[in-house]
């Protein structure tokens, strides 16, 4: 049986993990072992930051509706009570960009939780 040489398939695998490794700096970006090395990390790192990058965007579109309602006199707490109150089913990403975007239907809808909200407080 004849010898199989493995330059060509050794070849491959480390041009794959040369690309994923453009623009490391330093080893890292040249030598194979350090290079591997980089680039599994940076999976791990681009696995989790995928989870976290949702973490931080549910994040930002509640500071920003805070800011909103507290314009029209209420908190973020009391005013996404409200709207299940309201039975109005908006995410807070529409929302936020409601707020940022068009004022006028923002205010509607800061409305209608208000006037939930006041009608629950006579109920009460």
């Amino acid at each position: 049986m004849a010898r199989v040489k493995r330059g060509v398939t050794s070849h491959a695998k480390h041009k794959k993990t040369f690309k994923a490794a453009k623009g490391f700096y330093g080893r890292r970006k040249n030598t194979i072992r350090a290079a591997k090395a980089a680039v599994d990390r940076s999976m791990q790192f681009a696995y989790r930051d995928r989870k976290n990058k949702k973490r931080s965007f549910r994040a930002l579109w509640i500071q920003r509706l805070n800011a909103a309602v507290r314009e029209h006199g209420l908190t973020y707490s009391v005013f996404i009570g409200g709207l299940i109150k309201a039975g109005i089913e908006l995410d807070r990403k529409t929302l936020s960009a409601m707020a940022i975007d068009d004022a006028a239907s923002f205010t509607a809808v800061v409305e209608t939780v208000k006037g939930a909200l006041g009608a629950q407080a006579q109920a009460a």
